[in-house]
């Protein structure tokens, strides 16, 4: 069977498919896949067995990473929670294996990455498994009232009574004013965390290219904002992506506050599911906080094919002097850092 590649964002087929294919995300779109390329410079990349001159009947998509210093390879996607290869059930497994074992060959690659949300890929058995992450959804067809009732207690029913006690003020939109006030938030919780801010620019090219599907929810007291998500839409999936806050507010639960506002919104506008995205197992108190929703917990895995020469080449900013330093460098430094390094570690 032949294969074909092409580019997703030159190729108008490309939002047919992701509208009817039953595996297509968020991640998927058009809009995310732009703001990747946009932010990181990445080149998008996808192979079907579909000719061209047909319409598009299946594909798997990537973004080209190459970097001098964490190397190159091929990522399904970058930044992304999940990324389910959109293929039919009696797709041209083994000839795609084989064109990622060339691809990497023909181009250098340090590895090819895969995230299926659908459990384990059938590229054969060159595809290594890596650290799996938890990924929670919560079903969101029982009625408004259970859903309130399925919450844990303690640490969500009575903080979100609290918070409407507090008389905490909602607002809800995606304009230049929402984006600030999230933003400044975020680069409170990086800090918080000694993890560098993502780029500011990510942001508003999420925005800009997922609109009207991307929105930010805000939790102010007094006018000041105290806690912000920022969330994404799919057919009838609602996606949690971002989440922050301010710690000296944390005792008015602006978060639990926002998160029953995202339940219940999407609730009412006839979403079916609410994705809370991937959690690192290690992390229990995210863990645990995503639990007390009531949410299903289901393992998470990522794949890749590794070239020989290159294993164990990989590096990654999860080390200890990297966090010291991102939380001592001023805001605007670290806002600027962000926009450099974070293109080399999709």
């Amino acid at each position: 069977m032949q294969l074909y590649e092409f580019d997703p964002l030159a190729d108008r087929r490309w939002d047919n498919l992701v509208a009817s294919h039953p595996r297509a995300s968020v991640f998927h779109q058009r809009g995310w896949l732009k703001a990747l390329a946009a932010t990181y410079g990445y080149r998008t990349l996808a192979v079907t067995c579909t000719p061209p001159e047909e319409p598009l009947r299946d594909a798997l998509v990537f973004c080209e990473v190459r970097s001098g210093i964490t190397g190159s390879r091929l990522v399904s996607l970058p930044f992304s929670d999940h990324t389910d290869p959109l293929l039919r059930e009696n797709g041209a497994d083994q000839e795609i294996a084989a064109w990622m074992q060339a691809r990497c060959r023909q181009e250098n690659l340090n590895y090819i990455e895969l995230r299926p949300l659908s459990g384990s890929v059938h590229f054969g058995r060159f595809l290594a498994p890596r650290q799996p992450f938890w990924l929670h959804t919560l079903d969101l067809t029982p009625s408004a009232e259970q859903l309130f009732r399925n919450l844990h207690k303690d640490c969500l029913q009575r903080r979100i009574r609290h918070a409407e006690r507090q008389q905490l003020s909602y607002e809800k939109g995606a304009s230049s004013k929402h984006l600030d006030d999230f933003y400044k938030l975020l680069m409170l919780t990086r800090r918080r965390f000694g993890l560098l801010p993502q780029p500011r620019a990510w942001f508003q090219n999420v925005i800009a290219g997922m609109s009207p599907h991307a929105e930010i929810r805000l939790a102010r007291k007094h006018g000041k904002a105290i806690a912000a998500i920022l969330s994404l839409r799919h057919r009838q999936t609602a996606v949690y992506k971002y989440g922050c806050s301010d710690a000296a507010d944390h005792h008015l639960a602006g978060m639990p506050f926002l998160f029953w506002k995202l339940i219940e919104e999407s609730k009412a506008q006839g979403m079916e599911e609410l994705d809370f995205g991937r959690t690192d197992m290690h992390n229990e108190g995210l863990t645990g906080f995503k639990d007390h929703f009531g949410a299903r917990r289901n393992k998470l895995n990522y794949f890749r094919y590794v070239e020989k020469k290159h294993e164990g080449s990989s590096l990654g900013m999860d080390t200890a002097a990297a966090h010291a330093l991102f939380s001592v460098l001023p805001a605007a430094l670290s806002s600027r850092a962000g926009g450099l390094v974070y293109r080399h570690f999709g």
